[in-house]
């Protein structure tokens, strides 16, 4: 018997979602832009990494509604 993988498919969107929207914050708020923020951290691995998160996010909620449009459970 082998023990079921808590996290369902809303969860993971879940975490995806709020993670991206806080990766993306971030990227914005490092953006020479909006103000002097002297990190040292690479903004465009920073942007990917919350793109990829993003579309990881989309492709979560595609999953679902196409669970839901085929009527898979």
């Amino acid at each position: 018997m082998t023990p079921a993988f808590p996290l369902g498919l809303w969860d993971v969107s879940l975490v995806l979602a709020v993670t991206a929207i806080v990766l993306l914050v971030t990227s914005e708020i490092l953006s020479p832009y909006y103000g002097a923020a002297n990190l040292r951290i690479n903004k465009k691995r920073l942007k990917n990494a919350a793109m990829t998160t993003s579309i990881l996010f989309l492709t979560t909620v595609a999953i679902q509604i196409a669970a839901i449009i085929y009527g898979i459970s």
